[in-house]
């Protein structure tokens, strides 16, 4: 099964959470599912439709521990789940596990809606992945253990780029150019339609991985405060490189987002793309918008960045933790173990996704299609831990600055300077 990455919230029910807190415990007796004999845990629907078997041996693993305790798994819808889960923490009766994506985690630990954990007593504890194991930590305490994750990777056409005579990917920015260069020189100029590659403005997710690997950062923490940081040197230099990209090979809608990524590769117009692994089966399914005629004509790579490194991909992935009003804490913590432990994650393996560790990374099979995923894993990285970056993605400050930098609205430096502006005003809102 192709991997399908969660579609991130941003909008934190603040209110909702903090609301939840009052009177709450992480004994026993406190709240809770409401049956004394069942363990309700919230999956995202990624679980069930392409690891359904996981969830099923865990399961079974966990009754023979504990016998006499049913566990009741209920299935999540990633653009509701935020909301489901700060109405649930108001009140009485929530579930025992929740289901978070990396992004998400850090308003519901700074008030409290989670209970810490023994992070030594989860398998690979020390290995996981940074980018997931930092979504977790807060004041040097542990309040969620990693589940999967997903990096993005180079996609490229095999068919197309065969016809200019390129068998193996690039695996330096500098030939990377040089393919691009060769297809747009035998495609572009025969079809004005036609993108050597495929970038469009409001990419966040995209366009940071450049600005990472000039050394830049979003925001940055200085005693305890956190500030802009897109208009630093290497910021923008990482931006820069990134437009002359989509100036040199895009010729697509600079205005939109990647949405609708897979449709657009799957009308055969687009000879390369940087995203997750799984869009490479989307753009050749009609449910996606994809072309059946396409089907075995993608490969994946490890998409070398500018500075001479493995470009640092976005690190998407999941999250476990205990709400901290769960009235079965100990049963929460030891589903989690097993959920997420060695067994389980070679399992998720098989499943074409990516392990929450660094050490099962090595298992990915490196000629299959999550290969490339796992060589950049380790490089990955995840939207600043900062308590008002929920305010500041659902005010698209980011989608709009690159708008305006991939349009040509605004030089590099005054959207970023405005960007950072912004993002100032917001980042260290609770």
């Amino acid at each position: 099964m192709p991997l399908r990455l969660p579609r991130f919230t941003s909008a934190l029910g603040t209110v909702a959470v903090i609301a939840s807190l009052a009177g709450c415990s992480s004994d026993d007796s406190a709240g809770g599912s409401g049956d004394p004999d069942s363990l309700t845990v919230w999956l995202t629907i990624d679980a069930r439709e392409s690891w359904p078997d996981l969830v099923a041996s865990t399961n079974k693993r966990f009754a023979e521990q504990y016998p006499d305790t049913k566990v009741k798994v209920q299935y999540q819808q990633w653009p509701s789940k935020n909301q489901k889960i700060d109405a649930a923490l108001a009140g009485r009766v929530v579930p025992d596990v929740v289901e978070m994506g990396n992004s998400e985690t850090t308003n519901y630990i700074i008030n409290g809606a989670f209970s810490p954990l023994e992070k030594k007593d989860f398998e690979h504890s020390e290995d996981w992945l940074p980018a997931l194991a930092d979504a977790c930590e807060h004041k040097g305490k542990t309040y969620c253990v990693p589940y999967y994750a997903g990096a993005k990777v180079g996609i490229y056409r095999t068919d197309i780029l065969k016809k200019v005579g390129v068998t193996e990917a690039p695996t330096t920015y500098p030939e990377l150019l040089s393919v691009l260069d060769k297809v747009k020189a035998e495609f572009g100029t025969k079809d004005k339609n036609f993108s050597a590659f495929y970038m469009p403005g409001r990419y966040p997710h995209a366009a940071m991985a450049w600005v990472k690997d000039a050394g830049g950062e979003m925001a940055v923490e200085e005693n305890g405060r956190w500030r802009g940081a897109l208009s630093s040197p290497e910021s923008r230099r990482g931006l820069t490189t990134w437009k002359k990209l989509i100036d040199d090979y895009y010729v697509g809608d600079r205005s939109k987002d990647n949405g609708d990524e897979p449709g657009v590769v799957g009308q055969g117009k687009v000879a390369m793309f940087y995203g997750n692994t799984w869009e490479a089966t989307a753009a050749t399914d009609p449910r996606s918008g994809g072309n059946t005629a396409l089907r075995g004509k993608f490969a994946t790579f490890a998409f070398p960045g500018p500075s001479g490194e493995l470009l640092p991909p976005y690190l998407g992935g999941s999250l476990l933790a205990v709400p901290a009003k769960s009235g079965k804490q100990e049963l929460a913590r030891d589903w989690i173990k097993l959920f997420t432990d060695h067994k389980s994650q070679q399992q998720l393996i098989k499943a074409q996704t990516l392990p929450n560790n660094s050490v099962q990374l090595r298992d990915v099979p490196a000629d299959g299609p999550n290969g490339p995923s796992a060589r950049s894993a380790e490089r990955g990285w995840v939207t600043p831990l900062a308590p008002g970056w929920a305010a500041v993605e659902k005010s698209n400050i980011l989608p709009a600055m690159l708008q305006d930098i991939a349009t040509g609205k605004k030089s590099v430096q005054q959207a970023t300077e405005d960007a950072d502006r912004e993002i100032d005003a917001l980042i260290n809102e609770n």
